[in-house]
């Protein structure tokens, strides 16, 4: 893997833009050149806003928006009837979603192309039966590493360890760290 640019689709107040800083971190840690940034707008909770990674194992030099994703990450399915979360994506992209529809019937949806893979995971239920609240960010983070295979699953869990405790209690912490472990597990292709 020379470069890999990622896409985030989400909601203010999803923990999107922590998703993608946090998958960067551990791609950092797993020696790897990384960014993660927001794309500006109005932070309010429940707007759409994107975030985006670039990893890679060269410097990066450029600094704009990624506009051709491999891979485009939907924290939150309810983007997918007012956004076209498919814009500019590679021919052989993935796409993973948050959702607890049958994949086929969201391939179908998005009209993809044959040489492009969907992936689903059930986030926010994760969420909410790991720690109790409806935020999909943690399972989303672990469905990408399974999917990408950037960092191993160790580094990646330490990471999100590291970025949640300074402001966490440790249950939340555990909590969050159960719900990427079970992200990575249970993301399926479609």
């Amino acid at each position: 893997m020379e470069k890999m640019e990622i896409r985030w689709h989400g909601r203010g107040g999803q923990g999107t833009v922590t998703a993608a800083k946090v998958f960067a971190d551990a791609c950092l840690s797993g020696g790897r050149y990384v960014q993660a940034f927001p794309e500006y707008g109005p932070e309010r909770a429940g707007a759409p806003l994107r975030a985006y990674n670039r990893i890679s194992s060269k410097e990066l030099r450029m600094h704009c928006p990624v506009t051709h994703p491999d891979v485009v990450v939907i924290v939150d399915p309810t983007l997918i009837e007012s956004i076209d979360i498919t814009e500019g994506a590679k021919d052989d992209a993935k796409f993973i979603i948050n959702t607890s529809k049958d994949p086929a019937e969201l391939r179908k949806k998005l009209n993809l192309k044959p040489t492009q893979k969907l992936y689903t995971v059930d986030a926010t239920k994760i969420a909410i039966e790991c720690f109790g609240r409806p935020m999909p960010n943690s399972p989303m983070v672990g469905a990408l590493n399974r999917v990408t295979g950037l960092v191993d699953l160790e580094t990646l869990l330490e990471d999100v360890k590291k970025s949640f405790g300074k402001k966490f209690s440790q249950k939340i912490i555990d909590g969050n760290l159960l719900a990427v472990k079970r992200g990575y597990e249970e993301v399926k292709e479609g």
